[in-house]
């Protein structure tokens, strides 16, 4: 089965199929399908008893659907596992594969507006039918939610004075274009730092379209009902927001605050690592430099 490598090139896919530990007649899900990459791998790794089921709520990843008797494709975001995989009988799986880095195809097709290379409509909805866009945040938040955004999911110090930018720009006439929106923010864009601070800024307003981080949480919180005694998940994470959440919810159980110890000192998590943290070579970065900030953690039931 070959994946189709020009909508999206997978990251550590040996390491994060093998993460899952496949055990041959097991169930398993993929929430980030995509091109379909993962998906493939972990078929390969199954016998005719075992069953597939993948998400994904952009439109596109249907064409790349595999035609196979034990997988399913499910049209939805992932914050929704739990009902769609009721839906299907499936109360417990061995394993859950998440990819949560924003695939090639979207990136490289202009008019879908998430990078910063090309000049199309301010766009960004992974979930074409969704009701928020790029252009409804650039043009409609006010100057404080406008900064929480860049400040929080951009990690941006001067958020407010960016904010305040956009505010007035906008007074004059509606921001529509990815390449509108460069030009107002060039004063805030040093040259040497161009590519990467307005990756940040597209970052941020994505985040906020899809609303990413509230989805990864939803997520994250039934895994632990999910899994079978002994199931895995394996989690690809590519910026600092995300890995933090996947990090300390396989350590504590929580998001934010302190886990709450019994009387001996210990506490109660749902989950165990397994093994470290791993990162992409050397090598596959030089094939493929959009792995170069991939984080692998896995972990299994504690």
């Amino acid at each position: 089965m070959k994946a189709k490598m020009e909508y999206h090139n997978p990251v550590l896919l040996k390491e994060s199929i093998d993460g899952l530990n496949i055990k041959p007649d097991g169930i398993y899900v993929d929430v980030t399908f995509g091109g379909g990459g993962h998906s493939r791998e972990i078929l390969s790794r199954l016998n005719e008893k075992g069953k597939l089921f993948a998400f994904d709520q952009d439109e596109d990843a249907k064409r790349n659907s595999i035609d196979d008797p034990r997988f399913t494709l499910i049209p939805q975001n992932f914050r929704f596992i739990k009902r769609y995989l009721r839906f299907y009988g499936i109360k417990k799986v061995d394993g859950i594969l998440a990819d949560l880095g924003v695939s090639s195809h979207q990136f490289d097709v202009a008019e879908r507006g998430f990078s910063t290379r090309f000049d199309a409509d301010l766009d960004m909805r992974m979930n074409q039918s969704g009701e928020l866009s790029a252009f409804d945040v650039i043009n409609k938040y006010n100057e404080e939610k406008l900064t929480n955004v860049l400040f929080n999911y951009s990690e941006l110090r001067n958020a407010k004075d960016i904010a305040k930018r956009i505010v007035e720009a906008r007074d004059s006439e509606k921001i529509k274009t990815s390449f509108q929106l460069k030009e107002i923010l060039a004063a805030f864009v040093p040259k040497s730092q161009e590519h990467k601070v307005l990756a940040q800024i597209f970052q941020g307003i994505r985040i906020e379209v899809n609303q990413e981080i509230e989805a990864l949480k939803e997520f994250l919180l039934q895994v632990p009902e999910l899994l079978n005694e002994g199931g895995r998940l394996s989690v690809l994470s590519y910026h600092s927001l995300e890995d933090r959440l996947v990090k300390r919810f396989i350590r504590s159980g929580l998001f934010e605050g302190e886990p709450v110890k019994d009387f001996y000192g210990n506490i109660e998590v749902p989950l165990k690592k397994i093994g470290q943290m791993v990162i992409p070579s050397f090598q596959e970065i030089k094939k493929n430099s959009r792995a170069r900030s991939a984080k692998l953690r896995i972990a299994t039931l504690a």
